[in-house]
């Protein structure tokens, strides 16, 4: 369940790259060989395109994903319809949502899956129908979709442990770390995961243990956490949370444990997390303006829904992709990355219990 993001100047590259990108697939100007040549705009119009969901242990599909999409269909086509569906973690019933989303006659699928080997029976079944697949921030390694979509994973994987093995050598800790990683049926989890221990492994921190978390859920993370703090007690210094979600699991684990929180990372940037960094509870997360993937997502489906064949930059299990970069955010950054940038409202933020935290970092 879902990308210093490089400070201020990585960021504005990021941002003028998915711009650039997304005008390029909103243009047609990306696609090559393979679609029909030049496609056909009109043929389109009035077309459905279905947005499928993964989760609503992440708040991030309702609240972001989901509209930014839409709205971004909109602009590409008044008239066309987007089907939203949310399998709130249940494979069989996103493979349902599927099958009625075809049977709805649909002209492509924006898929974040739920189950990244089940969600290959989607991809077979769609194409089986020319429509095109479009992998939505998760990969469907097994059968390759059309085109994947996403922040690098791996590589957010890598930046949030090094950021904390970096803090905890700085502090001169002595002990080990927890690794919190996401759901062990999402494909994305395991590269977030591959990340973190291509950073961990090599500290010189032991990795006391890991929990992968089913379907990304805080409270089985909590529970998981809960448990290796009556095993090791102090020898816990820190703790790699693949996503904001397990991380304020871990967090609400050491207090109801009633010991220190030591630094616990995330990924997603939600304004639960950032709160948490506010109040010091939180060492990190990842800022991934889900705006750059939703927008993508639509250009590309657009593109599809044309009979286009838009170019990926990269190749990720056979699946021409685009990944973009993200940014790590701690204290020392979060008022430059999610605030002074618009990503994220002080007014949100900053409301009660969090309003002093906001004054001492300059939020305002």
């Amino acid at each position: 369940m879902n990308r210093a993001k490089m400070r201020t100047s990585t960021f504005a590259a990021v941002a003028v790259l998915a711009g650039s990108v997304l005008a390029a697939c909103g243009s047609g100007s990306g696609s090559t060989g393979g679609g029909t040549s030049g496609g056909d705009s009109g043929a389109a119009q009035n077309a459905k395109v279905a947005f499928l969901m993964p989760d609503l242990a992440s708040t991030r599909y309702e609240l972001a994903d989901k509209p930014l999409f839409e709205a971004k269909m909109k602009q590409l086509c008044p008239t066309c319809e987007v089907i939203y569906q949310n399998a709130d973690s249940d494979a069989a019933k996103q493979q349902q949502q599927a099958n009625s989303a075809l049977a709805q006659g649909v002209k492509a699928i924006v898929l974040d899956p739920v189950d990244s080997a089940a969600a290959a029976t989607i991809v077979k079944t769609a194409q089986s129908q020319q429509v095109a697949v479009i992998a939505y921030d998760r990969p469907i390694p097994a059968t390759p979709a059309d085109y994947y979509i996403s922040f690098d994973n791996e590589k957010i994987g890598s930046m949030i442990a090094q950021s904390l093995v970096d803090h905890l050598k700085k502090e001169n800790a002595k002990g080990g770390i927890l690794q919190v990683n996401g759901s062990p049926t999402d494909a994305a989890a395991g590269l977030i995961k591959k990340g973190i221990h291509s950073a961990v492994d090599p500290s010189g921190f032991k990795l006391l243990a890991e929990y992968d978390t089913p379907d990304w859920q805080p409270e089985k993370a909590q529970t998981w956490v809960s448990g290796q703090i009556t095993q090791f007690k102090d020898q816990i210094v820190g703790v790699v949370a693949a996503n904001d979600g397990t991380g304020g699991g871990s967090i609400a684990a050491f207090k109801a444990a009633g010991v220190k929180v030591p630094p616990v990372t995330g990924n997603d940037a939600e304004l639960a997390a950032a709160q948490r960094i506010i109040a010091g509870d939180q060492y990190n997360t990842i800022s991934k303006p889900i705006k750059i993937v939703a927008e993508a997502s639509a250009n590309v489906a657009w593109e599809f829904m044309q009979g286009k064949k838009p170019a990926g930059k990269t190749t990720l299990y056979n699946t021409p992709s685009e990944l973009f970069v993200p940014t790590v955010v701690t204290k020392e950054n979060i008022k430059e990355v999610l605030f002074d940038s618009g990503i994220m409202k002080a007014a949100e933020a900053c409301a009660g219990e969090y309003a002093k935290g906001c004054a001492e970092l300059g939020i305002k």
